[in-house]
């Protein structure tokens, strides 16, 4: 796959297919979250934003093997550049970290409130993202 990154046009495609995935898992979240399922809503919001960081990375033409590098990645690339405001990169730890309590964690508990904060910012970060995307292509 990193070798087919270098052509602009599969990148673009990846980031088109990425996008797609990413808006998918918001609306699993958003269902999860009707349904009160709140540990899944938790975990589809992450991988919404999960999988509209790599729709980004995916244009700049680049691809990691963990979530860690792909966020610490698109936090370089587009936070610290400014292309995304700093509230994203505390959402996307925010969610990473609810995430990964609420799939791991035996005594978490998941609130109403949380994973509805989860869904929501899920939402923002994935339709600016969506945005970014369409302009860039």
């Amino acid at each position: 796959m990193d070798d087919d990154l270098n052509d602009v046009k599969v990148a673009k495609e990846l980031a088109l297919y990425r996008i797609k995935v990413a808006k998918e898992d918001l609306e699993s979240a958003i269902k999860n979250l009707e349904n009160e399922d709140y540990r899944t809503a938790n975990n589809r919001a992450y991988y919404a934003i999960y999988h509209a960081i790599s729709a980004c990375l995916a244009l700049k033409r680049k691809a990691y093997r963990s979530h860690r590098q792909s966020v610490g990645m698109f936090n370089k690339e587009f936070v610290h550049t400014g292309i995304f405001p700093k509230e994203y990169g505390r959402m996307i730890k925010e969610a990473q970290d609810v995430r990964h309590s609420s799939d791991y964690d035996d005594f978490y508990i998941v609130s109403v409130k949380n994973t509805n904060t989860q869904v929501s910012n899920a939402g923002i970060v994935v339709c600016a993202i969506e945005e970014y995307i369409n302009s860039q292509i």
